[in-house]
C-alpha cells in the first residue's frame, strides 16, 4: 500500500499522486510509460484478475480517484515467498491510498459504490498479445471479495482454472 497525506486548507487539499524519489527509496523503481483511467458505473463491478506475460510484465500504481474499490493482487511469481497468496484493501477517494502492483502479480478490483474512477500508472506500454488473466473466484486463490459481483465482462468471468504449468 502507498499512503498519501494531503495538505488541507480552506480551498481543499493537495497531495502527490506519485514521487519517483520516494518510491525508489522504498525499492519501487516504477517508470511510468502509460496512464489509464477505468470508469465503472455500478457498485459490484469486478475487473480482473489481469496481468501481462513476460517479456511485457508491468508494474502498476493503482489509485481510486472517485468512489471506493476493494483492490486485490495475487502473487503469480513462482519461487516467491508469497506465491499464490493474495492481498486486498479498500482504496478510495477519501482514504488517499494507492496499491502498488509488482511485476508478476495479477490485479483486479470490485467497486464498493456506484460511479468509481480508477487511475493506473503503468510501467510498460500495453501489449495485447501478452494480456493474460486468472479467474476472480478461482479456488487456487480463495480471494475473500467483500461484496456481490453484479457486473463482470465475459472474458473475466470465463478465465480457466489456474495452472502452475
Amino acid at each position: 500500500m502507498i499512503e498519501s497525506e494531503p495538505i488541507l486548507d480552506e480551498r481543499g487539499g493537495f497531495m502527490r499522486a506519485w514521487c519517483a524519489q520516494e518510491a525508489e527509496a522504498r525499492g519501487l523503481a516504477v517508470r511510468v510509460a502509460q496512464c489509464s483511467i477505468s470508469t465503472n458505473r455500478a457498485k459490484g463491478t469486478l475487473r480482473g484478475m489481469h496481468y501481462q506475460a513476460a517479456p511485457a510484465e508491468e508494474e502498476k500504481v493503482v489509485r481510486c480517484v472517485r468512489g471506493a474499490i476493494f483492490d486485490v493482487i495475487v502473487d503469480l511469481r513462482a519461487g516467491s515467498s508469497s506465491y499464490l497468496r493474495w492481498f486486498g484493501a479498500e482504496i478510495s477517494r477519501n482514504n488517499h491510498r494507492a496499491m502498488y502492483v509488482p511485476r508478476g502479480a495479477a490485479h483486479g478490483f470490485l467497486t464498493l459504490e456506484d460511479d468509481c474512477d480508477v487511475l493506473y500508472q503503468i510501467s510498460e506500454l500495453h501489449d495485447p498479445s501478452a494480456a493474460r488473466g486468472v479467474r476472480w473466484n478461482d479456488v487456487a486463490f480463495r480471494i475473500a471479495w467483500p461484496g456481490e459481483v453484479r457486473v463482470i465482462s465475459e472474458r473475466d468471468r470465463t478465465y480457466g482454472d489456474f495452472s502452475r504449468a
